[in-house]
């Protein structure tokens, strides 16, 4: 399955580190990402594919929240048809 995953908070040292190594954790691969820092607020988009016989989208969003609360950051994944379907209307 192919999900998109939004990570924003503000900037500071270890937040690629601490989301990147909770997906590797999972089995989770990173096809496509995009991050930039404006005003001190970080913001990155990832492309994510995975077994969904092995991590659903509910699944992740649990493993993901102790990087929120540890990092200060709002995690968001969603299915990319999802993703797709609603920013095309």
């Amino acid at each position: 399955m192919f999900a998109i995953m939004t990570v924003t908070g503000v900037d500071h040292t270890g937040i690629i580190a601490s989301v990147t190594t909770a997906l590797a954790e999972l089995d989770i691969n990173i096809l496509d990402v995009s991050q930039t820092i404006m005003d001190n607020f970080f913001t990155m988009i990832l492309r994510v594919e995975f077994d969904e016989s092995v991590n659903d989208i509910t699944r992740i969003k649990k493993a993901m929240e102790p990087v929120e609360e540890s990092q200060g950051l709002v995690i968001r994944i969603q299915s990319e048809a999802l993703f797709t379907a609603v920013n095309e209307i």
